[in-house]
């Protein structure tokens, strides 16, 4: 028989005030849960706005030394730097140019505060003039594919420079077979085992980073991403990504993007004891800004709870473009 439950047990207890609802709160946001993403043009003197992420920049090599130190001083668990460089090619040379934005950006962030937590995003898709990420082959009648293995040596350069540089962590996001195993083989032979790996493990081919495309210049010339970015209606492939992924060397997994895919950050999380980030894209972050600027909404509440919803999921950290403002509301 069914014990009557009310009005002995009574969840509203636990609400009651704000002290109480600290004290049994199941999930914590810090500001050093957050990475920040950042933008570094090889051809700017000073930051240019992106017109599709209000509060968002393009940034001179310049301004690195100074955004690391206020990344600092917010808290941040650290920085995520992309490139956009002075002259593209078919091959995405530029990714692994020593002299290239991101390996010196990497360089005066490191010497202004040597504690930040560097990342490098490690694809081609910012240096190709096609705009894909990697390098093309014809495939059956003649229709231009990107070749996978081909891409591996240039991402294993790409990332090999960004180590020499300085970076903490490198981040293949291509989405290509068998990058995390190209990365681990060349940076070990090169000396750099101590480097991490932060794995763009479950990346889906998806509409929400549209923003991202122009603050990087990397959309695609021609067709689209989904022969090799994962279909947004699978979720038990995203499991042998990460499996695969984990097997092949990869020290943190992440899922991309995040709002349209907490279950799966729920199921990568029970799946892998390896430490899981979630990147709250710039979809995600246009959709917030339009909407509060609208007055639809309270910016800093739906940041928040959104940012927390990412931690409840599983991540155990976050890449987001909210992160300097989050970290001072958290303050």
């Amino acid at each position: 028989m069914l014990r009557a439950v009310f009005p002995t047990e009574r969840p509203r207890r636990l609400r009651r005030t704000p002290g109480i609802r600290a004290l049994v709160r199941e999930t914590e946001l810090r500001p050093n849960d957050l990475i920040l993403p950042l933008f570094f043009s090889e051809t700017l003197t000073e930051a240019k706005p992106i017109r599709t992420m209000p509060g968002q920049s393009q940034l001179p090599v310049s301004a690195a030394a100074d955004i690391a130190r206020e990344a600092k001083k917010a808290g941040l668990g650290g920085v995520i730097l992309f490139g956009l460089p002075t002259a593209k090619d078919a091959e995405g040379s530029a990714a692994y140019d020593p002299n290239g934005p991101v390996p010196r950006a990497v360089a005066a962030m490191k010497d202004a505060a040597p504690e930040l937590v560097v990342i490098t995003d490690v694809c081609v898709d910012e240096y190709t003039d096609h705009g894909h990420c990697g390098v093309l082959r014809a495939g059956p009648g003649g229709a231009l594919d990107v070749d996978n293995d081909a891409t591996l040596e240039v991402l294993a350069k790409a990332a090999l420079v960004h180590a020499k540089a300085g970076a903490d962590i490198v981040a293949p996001s291509d989405m290509m077979d068998g990058r995390v195993a190209a990365l681990r083989t060349r940076l070990d032979a090169e000396g750099y085992k101590e480097i991490a790996i932060l794995s763009y493990a479950v990346k889906y081919a998806s509409g929400f980073y549209g923003p991202f495309r122009e603050a990087a210049d990397c959309a695609p010339k021609f067709g689209d991403r989904a022969g090799y970015q994962m279909d947004p209606a699978n979720a038990r492939e995203a499991l042998r990504e990460a499996r695969l992924d984990e097997e092949e060397g990869a020290d943190m997994l992440m899922v991309k993007p995040g709002m349209p895919y907490l279950d799966i950050v729920a199921k990568v999380r029970a799946a892998s004891p390896l430490p899981l980030g979630v990147y709250n894209v710039s979809g995600e972050y246009a959709m917030v800004k339009a909407a509060a600027a609208a007055g639809m909404i309270d910016e800093k509440r739906i940041v928040l709870e959104l940012l927390t919803g990412f931690r409840r999921a599983g991540a155990d950290f976050i890449l987001t473009y909210h992160a300097l403002d989050a970290a001072r509301w958290l303050g």
